[in-house]
């Protein structure tokens, strides 16, 4: 039976047999670009033949091509090669050389082995590339070495050494091989030397240290492990020279090892370093329990803050890198262990409880004086006819009473009932009608007390804030009285005392809003700050002090964070402080105590809560600031140092001046308005000339201003007539008659103070110093303690007196603000340099190995701080029994 089948054409490679209606069979065969076809009949027991026959003229028509055909690869070499031995050869592109080389591996001790190559044929067309397998790495580089600098400069180098990557063995003893490959695309030959070495101290020693020498092409790195017991370490590399600029890097035990200029950031901790670099290094981020201290020369120094070389003209052309060698030391140390850690951080409370103690015992010791002092008072030990005075009538006592006496009906009745002997001369009408008269006299006096305790308490919930800056008395009145030659505080404590009171809590509440929405973005910002730095490992983010950063937890510095504690507690004891002086004088108020009503300095503690709320925002910034500080962030270590200053010269004001101190609104935006500058002069303030003279010149005329409104009380008007008024004074009181200026001690203060200033501004005009925040922090606190240091010659020299406590706490905040400055100065680093720049400045610890320069700083000056508050809060206690009108302004 025929059988027509339908043909089907598939082709496979080595002989794949193709079927076709006439029964015939094909046999392709491909050898190279040659293919044979066999043809063979379609029956089964050829099949067999037909296949063998196949093969077999595959296998010869394959060896026939492979001995005819003209050879295309290259002639490989493979040499045996020793240690330390240098070898001379040449390459070419049909001409390689493969050196094998064994040596043996310990799992207790480690060897490096390094591979040093040098071209000995000048302009190369293409370079020769080494390609180092081992038995789980790979090391490939070129020679010459081509590396990229700023603006794709491109530095060329002819002799490169590298170390190669141990990994680790599990047996005790093993022999492992590497192979060196040698090629080239060249047809010329190209010579070269190569030297393979054994590297002794590989592994580093606990604070041992060892000295080598790197350049970019030749990289170095040593393996440290960690010893039994010691969980933390310090890696320090040191150099004699600050250039060239240098890297050192922490990585972990991997291949490969990332050590060259343009790889080694990618993997591990590093920072750049001049003279000096130091890395705090955790057993608990490396599982296996050492790590490798890699240190890379960079081929340009701007990293470091060295000079910008010139721009190349062609883009492709090859710089000559020069000489840029550079010998370091490196030495690995122990750590602080746990222990310091737990010292530290009881010593940082115990300093700073210590003043709640204090504090404590003086209350303690005030309480029982002012006890005493009372019991005196209303518990006489002799009575009137001992002493031989007469016997106060109880009209007197009534005078008493409408004057505001704290006597109650039931002490007035007593007294007069405990004289009923010494009144028997008298007749017993006359006696009995003063009785009455002064028992009513009594009684209308506490009925008085009840309903102004009771109309004060409805005022104050009534004060509204449009009522706070009026007064009864017209314009007129206001510039006859504070134009008057010698003026008093009952002049300018004329206002409610409820309004002004409300008024001043203003700036308790502003400040605390302002901290609030301040504080949150920072916290978060620094967090971000933090984790960035853990992640990336660019340790030049953050400028610490990195010989003494020691890290808890994700943060990188504890010890910097940790001693900002004192502004804190500080700031909250004396919040405690001023609030139990409110209380008790709101107690005097309320039982209407004529002391607290007509004498002393107005006590408003508006200011106080304000000033005690900017200390602890300090202590809580600046902690923020030191978990990451740095170009950036500068602000947040500052800004409430301005608020401090601002709010202390307010304050001062406003002892002597309640009715016409600045209102919290504008005090705000007058520092808002600093703040803004500040930022300002540090980004475009640099070198900057139209910045500087722009600053100069608002800063005198504010300057200016401001002592127009202190020496006129305000009573000044800024309107397009304000020359021509000026103009007049000047012929009057210059011109046509010389006359001495109306308040002298005003003028004396603020004469000082412009000459300050100015000689401030000329001072930023002519040096344009770098760091702006600092130099207009300095400018705050010079017109600070200019005010403060006339306040304090002007109060002594109204023969006032400063009490003993103020006294201790003057002489005990000058001492400890001395040192605190002493310890500022130090300067273990400024982000107003580079990373490495600032490093130059870094210092071992100084406090219990835990504690650096700037840490006492931080203790310091918030000690100081605290005492200033102190001053400012005591100063004018010994006012608090004098009459207002008898209390001079100045």
């Amino acid at each position: 039976m025929t059988s027509h089948r339908r043909a089907v054409s598939t082709q496979q490679r080595d002989g794949e047999r193709v079927r076709t209606d006439a029964g015939w069979r094909t046999d392709r065969i491909y050898i190279g670009s040659t293919s044979v076809s066999v043809f063979s009949q379609a029956d089964a027991g050829s099949r067999m033949l037909w296949w063998c026959c196949g093969s077999v003229l595959r296998l010869v028509l394959m060896l026939v091509f492979l001995f005819c055909c003209p050879a295309v690869s290259s002639t490989n070499d493979v040499v045996p090669a020793q240690f330390d031995v240098t070898y001379f050869d040449t390459v070419t592109s049909e001409k390689q050389t493969i050196y094998s080389y064994n040596h043996t591996v310990s799992r207790n001790k480690t060897e490096g082995v390094r591979v040093s190559v040098e071209l000995q044929s000048e302009s190369a067309l293409s370079p020769i590339l080494f390609v180092v397998r081992q038995k789980q790495a790979v090391l490939s580089f070129q020679v010459p070495l081509i590396l990229r600098g700023l603006y794709q400069r491109k530095y060329q180098y002819t002799q490169v050494s590298r170390t190669l990557c141990q990994p680790p063995t599990k047996a005790m003893s093993e022999t492992q091989f590497f192979y060196v490959d040698v090629s080239t695309l060249a047809s010329s030959g190209i010579s070269y030397q190569l030297r393979v070495s054994r590297v002794d101290s590989f592994t580093l020693q606990t604070d041992k240290k060892f000295s080598f020498n790197a350049t970019p092409s030749q990289p170095q790195f040593f393996k440290y492990v960690f010893p039994e017991g010691v969980d933390t370490v310090i890696v320090k590399v040191n150099s004699q020279k600050n250039f060239p600029c240098s890297v050192m890097s922490i990585q972990d035990i991997q291949c490969p090892v990332y050590d060259l200029d343009n790889n080694v950031a990618f993997i591990g901790m590093y920072q750049t370093m001049t003279t000096r670099s130091a890395i705090t290094v955790q057993r608990k981020d490396f599982p296996s329990n050492s790590f490798y201290v890699v240190v890379v020369v960079k081929t340009e120094d701007e990293a470091c803050g060295g000079p910008l070389r010139f721009y190349p003209l062609l883009p492709d052309e090859l710089l000559d890198a020069g000489n840029r060698s550079k010998t370091l030391d490196v030495i690995v140390s122990p750590a602080i262990n746990s222990e310091v850690y737990v010292m530290g951080m009881l010593f940082c409370l115990g300093i700073f409880l210590s003043f709640y103690l204090l504090t404590f015992l003086v209350a303690c010791l005030e309480n029982k004086r002012m006890n005493r002092k009372r019991e005196g008072l209303l518990n006489p030990d002799t009575s009137p006819a001992e002493t031989g005075k007469a016997p106060v009538s109880p009209y007197e006592y009534g005078s008493f009473a409408d004057n505001g006496s704290t006597l109650s009906s039931e002490a007035v009745t007593d007294s007069l009932t405990s004289t009923d002997g010494n009144y028997g001369y008298m007749g017993s009408e006359t006696f009995k009608r003063r009785l009455v008269t002064a028992h009513h006299v009594a009684i209308r006096f506490e009925r008085s007390l009840e309903s102004i305790s009771r109309s004060r308490q409805e005022s104050l919930s009534s004060v509204e804030e449009d009522d706070y800056d009026t007064l009864a008395d017209i314009d007129s009145d206001k510039n006859i009285v504070r134009t008057k030659k010698f003026l008093c505080v009952s002049d300018l404590a004329r206002k409610d005392k409820r309004i002004l009171s409300k008024k001043y809590q203003i700036y308790f509440w502003n400040i605390a809003t302002i901290a609030v929405f301040y504080a949150l973005p920072v916290i978060q910002l620094v967090i971000t700050y933090q984790t960035v730095v853990n992640v990336t490992g660019n340790q030049d983010i953050c400028y610490y002090n990195f010989l003494c950063a020691h890290p808890l937890g994700a943060l990188s510095s504890f010890n910097n964070i940790l001693s900002n504690l004192g502004y804190v507690l500080l700031g909250l004891l004396f919040l405690l402080i001023v609030l139990q002086r409110d209380i008790l004088h709101n107690r005097a108020l309320e039982r209407n105590d004529n002391t607290a009503l007509e004498c002393g300095i107005p006590k408003h503690f508006g200011l106080y809560y304000a000033m005690g709320t900017a200390l602890m925002m300090e202590g809580l910034l600046s902690a923020c600031y030191h978990v990451c500080p740095n170009y950036t962030n500068f602000q947040f270590d500052t800004s409430f140092m301005y608020m401090i200053a601002g709010l202390c010269m307010l304050k001062l004001y406003q002892k002597r001046h309640p009715d016409i101190n600045a209102s919290a609104y504008s005090a705000y935006a007058c520092l808002a308005a600093v703040i803004f500058f500040s930022v300002l002069g540090v980004v475009f303030g640099k070198g900057n000339m139209a910045f500087w003279i722009v600053f100069s010149v608002i800063h005198i005329l504010a300057t200016m201003l401001l002592s127009t409104q202190l020496y006129y009380m305000g009573r000044w008007r800024l309107d397009s007539g304000i020359m021509r008024r000026m103009l007049y004074v000047i012929y009057t009181d210059c011109i046509r008659q010389c006359s001495g200026p109306m308040y002298i001690d005003r003028m004396v203060l603020l004469v000082m103070g412009n000459i300050v200033n100015w000689s401030l501004a000329a001072y930023g005009l002519i040096n344009r110093p770098n760091d702006f925040a600092s130099y207009l922090l300095a400018i705050a606190i010079c017109n600070l303690l200019l005010y403060f240091a006339f306040y304090i010659i002007m109060k002594l020299r109204s023969g006032e007196r400063i009490q003993c406590l103020a006294l201790v706490c003057v002489l005990f905040t000058a001492v400890v603000w001395g040192f605190a400055l002493f310890f500022f100065f130090q300067g273990l680093s400024t982000w107003q340099k580079t990373p490495a720049e600032s490093r130059e400045h870094n210092r071992e610890c100084i406090l219990l190995s835990f504690f650096d320069d700037h840490d006492i700083w931080h203790f310091l000056s918030s000690i100081a701080m605290f005492g200033s508050f102190l001053v400012l809060l005591t100063m004018d206690d010994d006012l608090d029994s004098v009459q207002r009108d008898k209390i001079y302004v100045f």
